[in-house]
């Protein structure tokens, strides 16, 4: 009698807190990647660790002598707050296998909201508590995975690409000339896509812009509230006169028809998923010499890579005046793209999940 075996399908909590304030941020884009990536999997994935959706329903379960919790083999969170700890507590006590996504750092929290930098050196000894409760941790690049490290957290670490969901992206040619008339933009744009934090490059950003004859713009959200920095503030309000600010926009197919060059003068990244979109779309790119992007990109032949706001601006000039550059590494960005389908992601997140539970 020839033997096999049936492996039974793998129920898996895929756990984002607060949802629905960080379904415009990068953490919300990471996490449904995930999920579209496994919906093409046997897994059986839940997106709430309470039984019947939410805490209130979970508490009413539990006056009736039902669990509080749903019913999941591997649990996997991708933030870090109160609802994240309560789930890893609950995994670490009925011995569920527990996978936490490490996409917040100290390191790239800071510079992000008015007080964060002072609050990142907390943070950290926060981060190294929670983390070490996984039994994989899972980040976005070898470099994050290396920023672990030096906390240090116990427990085993595994870069794993967020990914870039390039069928979300179909069709943003369409849209050029629409976003170019509503944002009033002209010639080669030079544009970024994300939060508006200094961390991101917001100051290099505006000070390029004020050194070129180039139209700029940021396409995403920013705030001028308490929370604000002052650095986001002064330049949100007080733009260079060639700077477009956008705001949110609901299709960010948009922000890639509009602009022509991404330049992401970011300081500190875990991978960048603007960075994947854009070469997605196969636009050049101009990046800071940072070692996330050196992991991941190559200088002159599927981007540049700048220090200075002068080779920046050496670097957009060039790409203005040599359009088969521009193309050349637009398609060079688009193939390394490839490298970061959501099928390889799902594949990975599959295997880790099979081999947890």
């Amino acid at each position: 009698m020839v033997g096999y075996s049936i492996t039974s399908p793998v129920r898996a909590l895929n756990y984002l807190e607060l949802e629905s304030q960080l379904d415009r941020s990068g953490i919300g884009t990471a996490t449904k990647h995930q999920r579209k990536a496994l919906a093409g999997t046997d897994v059986d994935v839940v997106t709430s660790p309470w039984r019947g959706g939410t805490p209130v329903h979970g508490l009413a379960s539990r006056a009736v002598g039902r669990d509080f919790f749903a019913d999941f083999d591997v649990a996997h969170c991708n933030v870090i707050g109160p609802g994240s700890v309560a789930v890893a507590r609950h995994a670490k006590r009925e011995g569920i296998p527990l996978v936490l996504h490490a996409h917040v750092t100290s390191e790239d929290f800071a510079e992000s909201f008015r007080g964060s930098t002072l609050a990142a050196r907390p943070l950290r000894r926060y981060l190294k508590w929670f983390y070490s409760q996984a039994d994989v941790v899972l980040c976005p690049s070898q470099y994050t995975k290396s920023v672990l490290e030096a906390y240090p957290i116990d427990a085993p670490i595994r870069p794993i690409s967020n990914g870039v969901d390039a069928e979300s992206l179909s069709g943003f040619e369409s849209l050029r000339e629409e976003y170019r008339d509503r944002y009033d933009l002209s010639g080669m744009v030079a544009f970024t896509m994300g939060n508006v934090f200094e961390r991101k490059g917001l100051t290099t950003f505006c000070r390029l812009a004020q050194r070129t004859d180039f139209d700029f713009a940021w396409f995403g959200p920013y705030d001028t509230g308490p929370q604000a920095s002052s650095t986001v503030k002064k330049w949100v309000q007080n733009p260079p006169e060639n700077v477009t600010f956008s705001g949110w926009i609901d299709d960010k197919r948009g922000a890639f028809a509009a602009g022509d060059v991404l330049c992401f003068p970011a300081k500190d990244e875990n991978q960048g998923i603007a960075v994947l979109e854009a070469m997605a779309c196969g636009k050049a790119v101009v990046l800071r010499d940072i070692p996330v992007f050196r992991e991941f990109y190559t200088h002159g032949e599927d981007c540049l890579m700048c220090e200075t706001e002068a080779e920046f601006q050496r670097a957009l000039e060039l790409l203005d005046r040599n359009p088969e550059l521009r193309e050349r590494l637009g398609e060079n960005a688009r193939k390394t793209a490839q490298e970061h389908t959501l099928e390889r992601l799902g594949d990975r997140l599959t295997r880790t999940y099979r081999e947890l539970a």
